[in-house]
């Protein structure tokens, strides 16, 4: 008898134990029409596979929104863009004090910020957005924040233009469907399924970055690259377009269980091709690459893992 009560006291302990590891953890991603909506519900689905018990809720955002939610425990994790992170952390404008709570999980693939115009609209450089009508995304958003960097980099300001401020990509190209924008701008993979959209049914042509612009960029924040969008991306694009580049990576709260995220950064690692189906980009996503320094601590999760594989 006392064995059988034993037994089922430890069974009880069990039980109570296994709820405790039970958690509800919520992801952000980001704007309808951008990839990181159909990327956090690959990363949902992986997530709650590898981690019995766990469940994962996504909300839509954006790469600052992120952060912010992030850091302040409105969301356990978040896709974000590694130079507004990095603003996050220094403390830097947009942001209006350092954030204490955000910590790499891991880099993902680079991200592409295109200029996209109407082909007859008489836009051939940064300089002919004079006196144009342009859809850009919600104040504070990444995208949004380095368009006002790419205009300040060629003398320009919101104040030459008509702004079109778009809760998401989609609304954006609705409205350069109808011709009430002639430029939008978006920080996403390519190619991006928003602008073939718009290019099915307009003629488009991407902004090209001289070599001047890109420094004048640098200079801003040094975070940023310089990326090329390949010839045939898109439809009728008949040659390489420079852009400005930076990379998506996944941040999470540094306060979120240390094997939690360990076992969320090796599900990672294991189930590449998952990601890759949301985006080529991934396609030889390796644990080293997930490992790079970007300037944003690693969470002790992320960084055991990386250690245990030889990435760090």
């Amino acid at each position: 008898m006392r064995k059988l009560l034993a037994l089922g006291v430890s069974v009880i302990a069990l039980g109570f134990a296994g709820s405790a590891a039970a958690e509800t953890l919520t992801i952000m991603t980001g704007p309808q029409g951008g990839v990181w909506v159909p990327l956090g519900g690959a990363l949902k689905a992986m997530w709650e596979k590898a981690i019995p018990g766990t469940t994962i809720n996504t909300l839509p955002g954006a790469g600052i929104a992120n952060v912010r939610g992030v850091d302040e425990g409105k969301a356990q994790i978040g896709f974000g863009n590694s130079i507004s992170t990095v603003d996050g952390i220094q403390g830097n404008a947009p942001f209006t004090k350092k954030t204490e709570n955000v910590c790499q999980m891991a880099t993902l693939y680079p991200q592409y910020f295109q200029v996209v115009a109407l082909a007859d609209a008489g836009i051939n450089s940064f300089a002919d957005l004079k006196g144009k009508s342009i859809a850009v995304q919600t104040r504070g958003n990444t995208a949004e924040v380095i368009t006002q960097h790419i205009l300040q980099a060629h003398g320009l300001s919101y104040k030459d233009m008509k702004v079109n401020f778009q809760a998401s990509y989609n609304d954006a190209v609705a409205l350069m469907k109808d011709g009430h924008a002639q430029v939008f701008t978006l920080g996403t993979t390519i190619p991006a399924s928003s602008v073939m959209d718009l290019a099915s049914g307009r003629d488009i042509k991407l902004l090209p970055v001289d070599e001047a612009g890109f420094q004048a960029m640098k200079k801003i924040n040094p975070g940023y690259t310089l990326n090329t969008i390949k010839a045939g991306t898109y439809p009728k694009q008949d040659k390489d377009v420079k852009v400005i580049g930076y990379a998506t990576h996944l941040v999470v709260g540094c306060k979120v269980p240390e094997q939690t995220v360990y076992a969320m950064t090796k599900a990672m690692a294991s189930n590449v091709a998952d990601m890759a189906a949301i985006n080529s980009a991934m396609k030889s996503l390796t644990p080293k690459e997930m490992a790079v320094d970007i300037g944003v601590p690693f969470h002790p999760g992320a960084a055991k893992f990386y250690k245990e594989v030889g990435a760090l």
